[in-house]
């Protein structure tokens, strides 16, 4: 089985060696000294090496995950030598292959989205370009989307930037419900039961639009539409828009 090398120990890079051996994954994991503390417990907990440099961690890997901040990777890049071999898959947000290729042109580039539930092999993940070893061993971590252009990709980084908002709003009306009476516990399985019907319905009807789904839902007269058209008169869509539009800008580096 392939060696897997772990550039840049972090939240993200944790969970996808988590998902990773969950999935039954038994090959060798090197990782980085970076974080010495979160490696040491990914050594301990789920059987893992923690090399004593970049470059030992790129030796004899097949695969690479970069999984450092936009601003270290050029520093990473200097530190390893990596060959036609090896494949980098970047988990790095905004840096396009063309930078990549600048860092690393010698190695098989692949770009990567994915979020923290690839720890329990439940993530949308999302790659560009196709091809393998990356596919195969990504798919493991949830559901895979390949995208055949860096466009899409940006696109579907916006997606992704949406799984963190979501917390934020279904905290507000968690918190809603604890203010009016209900525990936290009670009023979290609420929100996040009400979140989880609401997806498990959709997934089963492929052939409707999301806004069509809502709309056999609220119906005139009903007390989902009375509240639907409080949302609609605040115009509870722009703030959202206007949140997807900067995170593009950003992306594709847009005045």
């Amino acid at each position: 089985m392939q060696q897997i090398g772990i550039l840049g120990v972090g939240e993200l890079t944790e969970k996808v060696v988590m998902g990773l051996r969950r999935s039954g994954y038994t090959g060798r994991i090197c990782l980085s000294p970076r974080n010495q503390k979160r490696a040491e417990a990914l050594r301990d907990d789920w059987d893992c090496e923690v090399m004593d440099s970049n470059q030992r961690v790129a030796d004899g890997s097949a695969v690479l995950f970069l999984g450092v901040r936009p601003e270290a990777v050029e520093q990473v890049a200097e530190e390893v030598s990596v060959t036609s071999d090896q494949t980098v898959i970047s988990l790095v947000a905004g840096m396009n292959l063309q930078e990549l290729d600048r860092h690393f042109p010698h190695a098989k580039r692949v770009r990567a989205m994915l979020s923290y539930a690839a720890q329990i092999n439940q993530s949308t993940v999302v790659v560009t370009p196709a091809g393998e070893p990356h596919e195969s061993l990504l798919r493991d971590l949830g559901t895979l989307v390949v995208l055949d252009n860096e466009q899409a990709f940006e696109l579907a980084t916006v997606a992704a930037c949406m799984n963190g908002w979501f917390y934020f709003f279904l905290g507000e009306l968690q918190q809603w419900f604890v203010e009016k009476g209900l525990n936290n516990e009670q009023a979290a399985q609420l929100v996040m039961g009400n979140m989880q019907d609401c997806l498990a319905s959709a997934r089963q009807q492929p052939g409707l639009s999301l806004e069509e789904l809502g709309n056999r839902i609220a119906t005139p007269g009903t007390f989902t539409a009375a509240g639907l058209d409080v949302l609609n008169g605040a115009n509870m869509r722009e703030p959202w828009r206007q949140a997807c539009d900067v995170i593009l800008q950003q992306l594709v580096k847009t005045p």
